[in-house]
């Protein structure tokens, strides 16, 4: 069957046509990157200028782009990501060459790992140097593409001005399709800069195409699901992405399935619900429940490390995984693998399967939860879960959270309550440090109605410092809790645990409350008892600011080892 597009593309109006025969005079290569994006729908774009780039920099001042500017590339690499997983919508990063671009690349690593749709736009040197030819032009490396091309899902090199728009629209679709993920593109300096006679870009069309399950393989599923005795769901970060939450919802409730959800799946089924196992996968009790399902139904996770209480879990039953990625299904288990996206997959599956009810599934549940509270309860953690309990009695429903790799971020995995999909989010996905004060500026960027919490501990807020003035430059209507315990916490527990002492773990660091106030961001000093009333009334403040505790967390014991 054939398909006719033609009648679909748009029509130029007469002053249109008019004004691509008369283009402006002073455009030049940077222009054409702007109206690119400009025509693709973006509206905000992340960076942080540098000498290759000026042509595109200068080009923003004629665009109606808003621009968020950040002090580190790779903190405007994770605005950038926050931004995308916010809105699901492609997140512009317009970066220098060589050291500038360089140091996106861990930020650029957990975009790929959660599937953040970041579309990195680079300078390069000029044209006549590229190819390795070491001639020594500044910022130069012999390959530049060549330490993307690992991280990121495309990599697009531009050579002249009318390559721009295809690129970026190239880029900017397989940004978008599932799962979704970051992008590369290079433009050199010279290619930049260059007037060009090229009309404006008007309408740029760059929709990724669905990613459907096959037929035979809903059929299957469903099939295997409706006559399961002790069916179990597994929700990942695919859910959330894919915006599946109701749909996962749906289906759980038709067949009385119980539901787990992943430290990336956060949100994607309401956490007090009967069928709610939660998100306590390190926890062995869980693990024995999952390892019992005779039907396992894995949704948008590749149960990676820490899906998988670090590779202890081993399904005795038939799995089916639904996962956008194809290199992830059947990854780490045997499966029946469909490759879809979960918004697609699951609306199909909601459709063919047939209804099955378990009054005792609830009951199960209710007994997994008990046995997990009892294991911490022998633990004497109490100041643990009163943080947990206090960040979640300030924080409004619907405010997005960013969590660095911090000991409460920790907790916060398996024991905070994600209202609403989409809301929690962290570095998990690669565990970098320094994420989630950048992050939650990217998500503050998107949507400036409602007060975003990031949270750190006071080594991983050493990353991020210089966005202090970021958030007051913009006025972003962020509060960073800052945990400080005098070092990298974490690893000071692993290494005593490991070796009987630590090394390199402890830090001298600066008074975090009059740093912030130096550069005009208000700040308290808080303890566990007045944490709630002082986050509550930042978030109740515009703007940034600054709420600091010094405490010393610790983890729950590991079911794993």
């Amino acid at each position: 069957m054939t398909h006719d597009h033609h009648d679909e593309r748009p029509q130029l109006t007469p002053e249109q046509i008019a004004a691509a025969l008369n283009p402006s005079a002073g455009r030049n290569g940077g222009d054409l990157v702007v109206e690119t994006l400009q025509g693709l729908g973006a509206t905000t774009v992340f960076g942080l200028p540098g000498q290759h780039a000026l042509g595109m920099f200068d080009a923003l001042r004629r665009s109606s782009l808003s621009y968020v500017g950040l002090r580190v590339e790779n903190n405007a690499g994770f605005a950038a990501d926050a931004y995308g997983r916010i809105t699901g919508e492609v997140a512009p990063l317009l970066l220098s060459t060589g050291p500038g671009a360089l140091t996106s690349l861990a930020a650029l690593q957990e975009a790929a790992a959660a599937s953040a749709p970041v579309l990195a736009i680079s300078s390069q040197i000029p044209t006549a140097g590229l190819g390795g030819g070491r001639h020594g032009y500044l910022h130069e490396l012999r390959d530049q593409k060549a330490s993307f091309r690992d991280v990121v899902k495309s990599v697009h090199t531009v050579r002249t001005a009318s390559q721009i728009p295809s690129a970026i629209a190239a880029a900017w679709e397989s940004a978008l399709t599932a799962p979704h993920g970051p992008v590369w593109i290079e433009i050199p300096q010279d290619v930049l800069l260059a007037e060009t006679t090229l009309p404006a870009v008007t309408a740029m069309d760059a929709t990724p195409r669905p990613l459907h399950a096959r037929p035979e393989l809903t059929a299957v599923a469903a099939h295997l699901l409706a006559n399961a005795e002790r069916p179990a769901i597994i929700a990942g970060g695919g859910v959330v992405r894919s915006d599946a939450s109701g749909k996962l919802l749906a289906l759980a409730e038709k067949i009385d399935a119980p539901v787990v959800t992943t430290f990336g799946g956060k949100g994607a089924f309401p956490w007090e619900h009967p069928l709610s196992l939660q998100s306590w996968l390190e926890d062995r009790h869980t693990t024995d429940f999952l390892e019992a399902a005779d039907v396992l139904l894995v949704i948008g996770s590749g149960l990676g490390e820490l899906s998988s209480n670090y590779h202890t879990f081993s399904p005795r039953g038939r799995v089916i995984q639904i996962e956008a990625d194809a290199g992830k299904l059947e990854s780490n288990h045997p499966a029946l693998g469909i490759h879809a996206d979960a918004r697609e997959a699951l609306a199909d599956l909601l459709e063919a399967v047939d209804r099955r009810e378990d009054p005792s599934a609830a009951d199960r549940v209710r007994t997994v939860l008990e046995a997990v509270r009892e294991r911490i309860a022998g633990q004497d953690l109490t100041l643990e879960q009163q943080l947990i309990n206090s960040v979640r009695e300030a924080l409004p429903d619907t405010s997005p959270s960013f969590w660095d790799m911090t000991i409460l971020a920790y907790w916060a995995w398996s024991a905070f309550d994600a209202r609403h999909p989409n809301t929690m989010h962290s570095a998990q996905g690669a565990g970098g440090l320094g994420y989630g004060f950048p992050a939650a500026l990217g998500a503050a960027a998107a949507d400036r109605t409602k007060p975003v919490l990031a949270v750190s501990g006071d080594g991983g807020a050493m990353y991020s410092i210089a966005e202090l003035a970021t958030a007051r430059q913009y006025d972003l209507p962020v509060t960073w809790l800052i945990i400080d315990d005098g070092g990298y916490g974490i690893l000071r527990e692993y290494m005593t645990g490991a070796f009987g002492e630590a090394t390199a773990t402890e830090l001298s660091r600066p008074d975090f409350v009059a740093l912030a106030e130096s550069f005009g961001v208000p700040a308290v000093r808080t303890t566990p008892e007045t944490l709630t009333d002082d986050l509550t009334k930042s978030f109740a403040e515009p703007g940034p600011s600054v709420v600091v505790l010094p405490a010393l967390l610790r983890m729950f014991e590991p079911t794993h080892l």
